[in-house]
């Protein structure tokens, strides 16, 4: 299964790290270098969740990010699955 959220539809990302090299001139060096940028994935926080819809009478087993979590907590579990097009 992908790492993809089931309602907000995020998923993993590329970005990059800079690596810096030298100590910061306010702590007695010569100032911090860039010695090379690496390429990097951010993925998002997931969790695989059972999540009781009191509307059909029934459990729904989802792959959430923490922030569609606080969305269901905010509004609803019916509406937020139905506006996903999950139910």
């Amino acid at each position: 299964m992908a790492r993809i959220c089931s309602i907000r539809g995020t998923r993993v990302r590329s970005g990059g790290k800079i690596h810096r090299s030298g100590l910061a001139k306010k702590k007695g060096g010569i100032g911090r270098h860039v010695t090379k940028v690496v390429k990097r994935t951010i993925s998002p926080n997931l969790q695989t969740k059972r999540i009781w819809v009191p509307e059909l009478n029934v459990f729904v087993k989802l792959k959430l990010s923490c922030r569609a979590l606080k969305t269901i907590n905010k509004n609803g579990a019916f509406v937020t699955l139905k506006k996903a097009g999950i139910v």
